[in-house]
């Protein structure tokens, strides 16, 4: 065994006992609980890339809100299942002015994470017509929306975007949807694990088909504003962040606070319902649910049965951010871009020592500076690669699980990466290249 970073023989051992069968389709919880225990027994610090866990402190505003809440003593009273009036009225301000996208109040629903609103929407979306058969994921993608849809006992169809930018995505996404199969179409943007943008002409060939073949878009906006390349941060002045909102009447959105307001541990989204599809009634919801009232049996029943509310304090955490935001009382973008400097000079680091980027390119000018970027190593598959890397202190997780094509790459995220950290990426990325040119 080399004389790696990390101790050979402790890596060795807890990937044994780990029972993973392998690497290359190992989940995002199962590497962090791997890399866990090898940092338990050896004492070592890792290079963290394998979790989208944000790293930089949450707003003040959000948290002395939340204080405020609970010395009032909303811990004692249920949240209402369709969220607070005040939290409702500043989402819809926020889509607004930052989407251009005029939503009523009653379609914005508070979830516990956007996670949730994914779930609430397969739950509903997937169910309102007994001829179709689930979703059509364009991935790469999260990999824990399939699951969910699995869970569900749903079916679902995907493929890979990379060679279908621009006007190529018409025919590509039209092969799927004149099966009259799919009831939904989901994708997040700026994409997770690619950190690829739609163009405005993708989002409008996306609403479009959907219109013509009558299906639901759910549009994961987890990273909301967070393509730096463009300055989506002022209230009410263009430009605005993409979205197919512009393009189509049925949609849903789905808005995190997790990462955009680094506000993940309190587990507070909101799903975006839009006027029409609220109104729309489905006869086939009558199976599920005690209305077919679109918007009736989404709060009604997926989410009430989810978790009957999102807790309280939470979501005056959220209002008072947005509240900030819609006031241009508080710029997030400017907290956020700091991902962006980290992920520029850390993919220069692998670049300098024999890595490739995977997903290279936004059809023709070069892929943005974000949460995640992709990365390969010649003669390498996913696997391989990722259990290399493991014994040089540095994790992240395959490409396999996310729906891409490529084979020999890996996802990559920079916010648990402080720059205090770079020395050490760069120390061990050095010893990685010099054992594998």
């Amino acid at each position: 065994m080399r004389n790696t970073p990390i101790n050979s023989l402790i890596v060795a051992a807890k990937i044994r006992e780990s029972e993973l069968d392998s690497l290359d389709n190992a989940s995002i919880r199962e590497i962090v609980k791997l890399v866990n225990q090898i940092e338990k027994e050896t004492g070592e610090k890792y290079i963290r890339m394998e979790m989208g866990v944000p790293g930089l402190p949450s707003p003040l505003v959000g948290i002395e809100a939340e204080k405020a809440a609970l010395d009032d003593g909303v811990t004692s009273i249920y949240p209402n299942v369709e969220g607070l009036p005040q939290l409702k009225n500043e989402t819809s301000r926020f889509i607004k002015l930052f989407l251009d996208i005029d939503v009523n109040p009653r379609g914005c629903i508070p979830t516990v994470g956007s996670l949730m609103g994914g779930m609430a929407g397969f739950m509903v979306v997937n169910r309102n017509d007994r001829t179709r058969e689930g979703t059509l994921f364009i991935d790469p993608g999260f990999p824990v929306q399939k699951q969910q849809v699995k869970i569900l006992g749903q079916d679902y169809r995907s493929f890979d975007v990379y060679n279908y930018r621009g006007t190529k995505l018409r025919a590509k996404l039209e092969s799927y949807l004149e099966t009259g199969k799919v009831s939904s179409i989901l994708y997040s943007n700026p994409n997770n694990p690619s950190w690829i943008c739609f163009t405005d002409e993708e989002l409008k060939i996306i609403g479009e088909l959907a219109t013509r073949y009558d299906v639901v878009v759910i549009e994961d906006l987890a990273y909301f504003g967070m393509d730096f390349r463009n300055n989506y941060g002022t209230p009410g002045k263009a430009p605005f962040q993409p979205t197919v909102a512009k393009y189509c009447d049925n949609y849903l959105l789905l808005i995190s606070s997790s990462k955009a307001f680094s506000y993940a541990g309190q587990r507070v989204g909101m799903l975006v319902i839009s006027d029409t599809l609220y109104n729309r009634r489905f006869p086939d919801l009558k199976r599920y649910y005690t209305s077919d009232l679109f918007g009736h049996a989404m709060v009604f029943g997926a989410l009430y049965a989810l978790s009957a509310g999102v807790t309280h304090t939470a979501q005056y955490g959220l209002y008072a951010m947005l509240k900030a935001v819609n006031n241009g009382e508080y710029n997030y973008i400017s907290e956020v871009k700091e991902y962006g400097e980290r992920a520029r000079m850390i993919k220069q680091m692998f670049i300098a020592n024999g890595f490739k980027i995977v997903y290279d390119t936004d059809i023709d000018r070069p892929i943005a500076d974000g949460f995640y970027f992709t990365i390969s190593f010649p003669g390498m598959s996913s696997g391989e690669l990722l259990e290399k890397l493991l014994y040089y202190g540095i994790s992240a997780i395959t490409l396999n699980i996310t729906g891409s094509d490529k084979k020999e790459g890996l996802r990559a995220c920079v916010s648990q990466i402080p720059r205090t950290m770079f020395p050490l990426l760069e120390t061990r990325l050095q010893r990685f290249y010099e054992d594998f040119k």
